[in-house]
């Protein structure tokens, strides 16, 4: 089996395990709900083709609406989080060269790329989940400070997670 693709199940297993066992857990006053699994899709090499980035980004959240009850909440959002995923590489700018395993990373594309690719990942997905969630913009502002909290906490974690396993490959 490809070393990429063990990488990436493993990968898979493991942050969706952490989401439902720990991450789900954290929930203070409905404002601070980190989702840790969205780092599956974020990482996932730039070449994956559209409909398998896709696929994946929808059996991810369905994996996390399973175990968390949500019924589809969580795979309609990272199906869209997996739709804006190109748009956002190129929004977020210019990559530099790569080969077909180049993953969008903390250790291949910098500090300052990742940061601006993970944030606006992040606030993308939790923008999307919680106003249909909410469904409904009664309660715009809350919704929005309740986006902003999570994505900061969401983005925290993240940046753990990288410097965690980055530092793991150096040693």
């Amino acid at each position: 089996m490809n070393r990429l693709v063990f990488t990436n199940i493993v990968r898979f297993v493991g942050l969706v395990l952490i989401q439902v066992l720990v991450m789900n857990r954290i929930n203070f006053y409905g404002f601070l709900n980190p989702h840790i699994y969205i780092l599956f899709i974020l990482l996932l090499p730039f070449e994956t083709p559209g409909w398998l980035l896709l696929i994946l980004s929808f059996g991810t959240g369905l994996t996390v609406d399973i175990f968390s009850g949500t019924l589809g909440l969580h795979a309609a959002s990272t199906v869209f989080l997996g739709f804006m995923r190109p748009v956002i590489i190129k929004f977020v700018g210019e990559k530099p060269e790569y080969d077909i395993t180049t993953q969008p990373k903390l250790e291949q594309m910098g500090l300052k790329w990742f940061i601006a690719y993970a944030l606006v990942m992040t606030f993308a997905h939790h923008l999307f989940l919680n106003f249909v969630d909410v469904f409904s913009f009664n309660e715009f502002w809350q919704t929005l400070l309740r986006v902003i909290i999570s994505t900061l906490a969401t983005f925290l974690f993240i940046m753990l997670f990288e410097y965690i396993f980055a530092a793991k490959k150096e040693k």
